[in-house]
């Protein structure tokens, strides 16, 4: 049975981008990167706004306010595009041109609960927003993991990753710091019904 990982990279304040920043708002270090570097090998999820985005920079497209990638962008656009990754989408048209990439056009939560049972291995999302509140509302979501980034981008933050998120409790299984400025948390996540009726003490 594959295990579910919400992946998130943020400012401060909850942004999952901002207008003008580089990827990583400029601000990786070498211990982050080599984190990075040291992930298991996982099928990544996404839906077709991620899908475009992301395929765009692996043709060659540099993200606006940039001239060129800076070489940890490309080191890790060139690791996606090496990696497996499913679309999810109804507009999107096949053949896809990212490689390693599969077009799926049923129910995401359907199909990534199927996809959970069936298979073996780390599925991980993405960016993909909605995509990421739809599974974790199902309640398909095993980890919760949001790296934060020192930067808060209350002019030009875009992205806003958590409004239409229900209430949910999360049970903390990782925390990290990594260059004395980057932080990871990650947590067990648990949907509510409604706010626990009393504080545990």
């Amino acid at each position: 049975m594959s295990e579910l990982l919400v992946d998130f990279i943020t400012s401060l304040d909850g942004y999952a981008s901002g207008e003008g920043w580089p990827g990583f708002w400029g601000l990786e270090g070498p211990e982050y990167l080599a984190w990075l570097g040291e992930q298991p090998k996982a099928t990544y999820l996404m839906g077709a706004n991620t899908y475009r985005l992301m395929s765009g920079f692996a043709a060659g497209e540099v993200p606006s306010g940039q001239d060129e990638f800076r070489p940890e962008e490309e080191a890790s656009v060139d690791e996606l595009t090496q990696a497996s990754k499913v679309v999810f989408s109804s507009s999107l048209e096949e053949p896809l041109t990212w490689a390693n990439s599969t077009l799926v056009r049923d129910d995401a939560v359907e199909a990534v609960r199927a996809m959970k049972s069936s298979c073996s291995g780390l599925l991980s999302t993405i960016g993909s927003l909605s995509l990421c509140r739809s599974l974790l509302r199902a309640g398909l979501v095993d980890r919760f993991r949001v790296v934060m980034f020192p930067v808060i981008t209350g002019a030009t933050g875009e992205e806003r990753i958590y409004d239409g998120y229900p209430d949910v409790a999360l049970e903390m299984i990782e925390h990290r710091t990594f260059d004395g400025r980057i932080q990871l948390v990650e947590y067990k996540p648990r949907v509510l019904e409604h706010p626990p009726l009393a504080v545990p003490a």
